[in-house]
């Protein structure tokens, strides 16, 4: 690397940096200044703006406030208040932020549940956050009626849209309410450390967990990349992404919503319309994930795709692949590529376009970062430990996992954890470097090299990514499990060419002959769509450990190839939902990109 390149690799770190740091130097977790008072102050700046826009539908920054106030005083007049909370069911519309900005108004705490959750996964959510209402569309409250009576306390559920059958109306109840400001003395009492969102991770193992999102972690990931992509008034957002995940529903939120511009709220992502949408919308801003990105350069070309607007994208997971292939077809250079936890205390941000890192540790920044990367022991998956007892650091292009100190005096450090106390301690490291030391583990496998770039490796353990989702293998491995027929089952992710993320395959031990059409059904129903296995493997028996752990290792090298795998493979068929035999034809066609999962 020239002189020339090296002194405008600093000039951009340095500067974006620094924008960043200038947007987030407010926060402080022993504030008063809630998110709340951070989004009332730009809706009362930015009054006429426009806020939101949907379809042909639009809110200025003032009707959204009117909207969140009503919010605030139906969440008062049904008893509800500070440190309560109420379960937003919804896809992505225009009242989405309103709702949850509404209800913190009151000091109310919203869980944003994925709208894919089904069954038992639903309702545990529900009940792990607490919940003491639902606030939910139409087209979800049959998945809430089936599981509302087998909950240990029912709960009320309001309807968006006008009256259903089995839920209150809400826009009725809303109508009602005023739209005056509430008097902020009801949430006197709370501070920028206390909770206002839950959101929902697969974890490591086991049901989806309620990260606890504070008041100081939402404004930093509100405030975090407006610096870096200069974002300000005449700036549009276009949102494909679920406003229930962090990575649309804050972070991209926050980087037009505190800074005067609009966020064009997409209900869903479609490949083939985007540019499309794109133009007609003018959209400047884009929020993606890896996987969004790999679909859209794999359209065939259209004439909108040179007609856009956007000017720079703010997202994670784009692979160096991808990302040289989307920069030449589409022509946006300025890619923010950011690495983070829901409920983690790491993160990385990529400042200056280097592609296919996730971020960037200079070595005169490191004191102001938490993140180390320790070796693993692949069987065990635990971190390795010297003669001295403590924990090992990788070197140079060496991959390991990355961990973040916990620091509860450092907001930026800070791990505030789940909703269940043994499930926030599964995450913890302690005696790390040095005794009495505490560390977060993120379960990623990272490498760095000589010039301090990180690159994302890996996932660690027992969860994967597949349709930019975390699966845990544990919750589908419990569903499976009690399908009547089989004794065993062992899931895990396989690479696919052309795929991002790893997709479910599950190695099971039958006791009788399979109905796969009616296991199709059953996963369907208890699972999310992204957590439904993809390949199925027939064993005789299953490995296990000593300690009676599966043995996943060999699993995940072997794949799916039926050319050396002897025992029975089938894949998912989803138009005809059943599981079909993967013969080697199918194997071809399907590693050759003729057949999408």
């Amino acid at each position: 690397m020239g002189l020339f390149a090296a002194i405008r690799r600093e000039y951009l770190f340095i500067s974006g940096m620094s924008a960043t740091l200038k947007r987030i130097k407010h926060i402080d977790p022993d504030s008063s200044f809630l998110l709340t008072d951070e989004m009332q102050q730009a809706a009362t700046r930015y009054s006429r703006n426009t806020a939101f826009i949907m379809g042909d539908k639009s809110w200025t920054y003032a009707q959204f406030d009117a909207y969140a106030n009503r919010v605030a005083a139906w969440g008062q007049r049904e008893g509800y208040g500070p440190g309560d909370t109420i379960a937003v069911f919804c896809h992505n519309r225009l009242e989405y932020v309103a709702i949850w900005y509404g209800l913190s108004k009151v000091g109310v705490i919203a869980a944003l549940l994925n709208t894919q959750l089904v069954g038992k996964s639903l309702s545990h959510c529900l009940e792990v956050a607490q919940s003491k209402a639902v606030i939910l569309e139409p087209e979800l409250l049959d998945e809430a009626l089936a599981i509302n009576p087998k909950m240990k306390s029912p709960l009320p559920l309001w309807c968006l849209d006008g009256p259903k059958d089995g839920a209150e109306n809400f826009d009725a109840a809303l109508s009602a309410c005023t739209d005056q400001l509430p008097d902020p003395a009801i949430r006197a009492d709370l501070h920028a450390g206390d909770v206002v969102l839950k959101m929902f991770t697969s974890g490591t193992t086991g049901l989806p967990k309620a990260a606890l999102i504070t008041h100081t972690r939402a404004q930093r990931y509100m405030n975090t990349f407006s610096g870096v992509v200069r974002a300000g008034e005449k700036d549009r957002m276009i949102m494909v992404l679920p406003l229930y995940h962090a990575t649309g529903g804050i972070c991209g939120v926050g980087t037009t919503l505190l800074t005067g511009g609009a966020l064009i709220v997409q209900k869903s992502f479609s490949a083939s319309r985007f540019w499309d949408e794109a133009v007609s919308t003018g959209a400047t801003l884009f929020m993606y994930v890896g996987e969004l990105c790999r679909f859209l350069v794999n359209t065939p070309q259209t004439p909108a795709e040179h007609k856009h607007k956007i000017r720079a994208m703010i997202g994670n997971g784009l692979g160096p692949d991808v990302w040289k292939r989307f920069v030449e077809r589409f022509g946006i250079h300025k890619i923010a590529e950011f690495y983070g936890a829901t409920e983690g205390n790491v993160g990385l941000l990529n400042a200056d376009g280097q592609i296919g890192a996730i971020g960037r540790i200079p070595w005169y920044a490191r004191k102001s970062f938490n993140l180390a990367l320790v070796k693993i022991d692949r069987e065990s998956l635990e971190p390795k430990r010297g003669e001295d007892g403590f924990c090992i650091r990788t070197g140079v292009g060496e991959p390991g996992e990355a961990i973040g100190y916990v620091d509860a005096k450092d907001a930026r450090f800070r791990f505030d954890g789940y909703g269940s106390k043994s499930d926030t301690n599964k995450k913890i490291l302690r005696d790390v470097f040095k005794k009495g030391d505490v560390y977060f583990r993120t379960g990623d496998l990272m490498r760095f090299d000589k010039h301090g770039y990180y690159y994302f490796v890996d996932r660690v353990g027992d969860t994967f990514r597949w349709m930019a989702e975390n699966v845990s293998t544990g919750e589908v491995a419990a569903a499976f499990s009690t399908f009547e027929g089989v004794s065993q089952c062992n899931v895990y992710g396989v690479e696919v060419a052309g795929h991002d993320g790893r997709a479910g395959m599950a190695a099971y031990v039958p006791t009788g002959s399979i109905d796969y059409s009616a296991l199709f059904t059953h996963l369907n129903e208890q699972l999310p769509i992204y957590a439904v296995p993809v390949f199925l493997r027939e064993q005789a028996e299953a490995e296990t450990t000593a300690t009676f752990k599966y043995r996943k290792v060999d699993l995940v090298k072997d794949g799916f190839d039926p050319g050396t795998i002897s025992e029975p493979l089938l894949v998912l068929d989803r138009e005809k939902g059943t599981y079909m035999p993967l013969t080697k034809t199918l194997y071809g066609k399907i590693m050759a990109g003729k057949i999408r999962l």
